[in-house]
């Protein structure tokens, strides 16, 4: 349950309808509850909008983002995060087979080398902070310096969005499915 509020758009004040409009404009309808949550502070949240938006425009692929992201959630267990992110998924190309391989990526044949480099970097920032340096090297071997920033900004940000959902305790929509259902 969630911890704060969610504030819907019929909640705010006049000044913070052009939130909502951005919100409606850039973002699922209805609005995430992720949003609704962080409505409690709006510049907070405009700002969380803003840097979110310019991760989706990086040079980093879609489909590595995506990955990247999904491996953030499986390793800190985001039922939140791993539903969410399972359409983004889809939507860069990633396959429901894939999907479903995301938490035993290491043993699966469903990814190639470059795919695989970019979930351990996840994996390993997620779970240790500090990543070797042989785990760096596989991913930059394959990726731009400016693509490896990318990814690390990616990787951090969605590991403090799991963080913030589970500070806030924010409740998967009932139009999710469960990833964890034995949870």
């Amino acid at each position: 349950m969630a911890r704060v509020p969610y504030l819907r758009r019929e909640d705010a004040d006049e000044s913070q309808k052009p939130l909502y409009d951005r919100l409606e404009a850039e973002r699922k309808v209805p609005t995430a509850n992720i949003f609704l949550a962080l409505a409690n502070a709006p510049t907070q949240l405009d700002g969380f909008l803003t840097y979110a938006n310019s991760l989706r425009a990086a040079d980093l692929s879609p489909r590595l983002r995506e990955l990247a992201i999904l491996t953030v959630g499986y390793a800190t267990r985001s039922a939140y995060e791993v539903a969410h992110h399972q359409s983004h998924g889809l939507g860069a190309g990633l396959t429901e087979e894939q999907l479903a391989a995301v938490p035993d990526f290491e043993s699966s044949d469903l990814f190639d080398a470059t795919e695989k480099a970019v979930m351990r970097l996840a994996e390993e920032s997620t779970l240790q902070v500090d990543v070797s340096e042989e785990t760096w090297r596989a991913a930059a071997d394959r990726l731009t310096d400016k693509q490896m920033v990318e990814l690390s900004l990616s990787i951090a940000w969605y590991n403090s969005g799991v963080r913030i959902m589970g500070l806030l305790g924010i409740d998967l929509e009932a139009n999710y499915p469960h990833p964890f259902p034995n949870s």
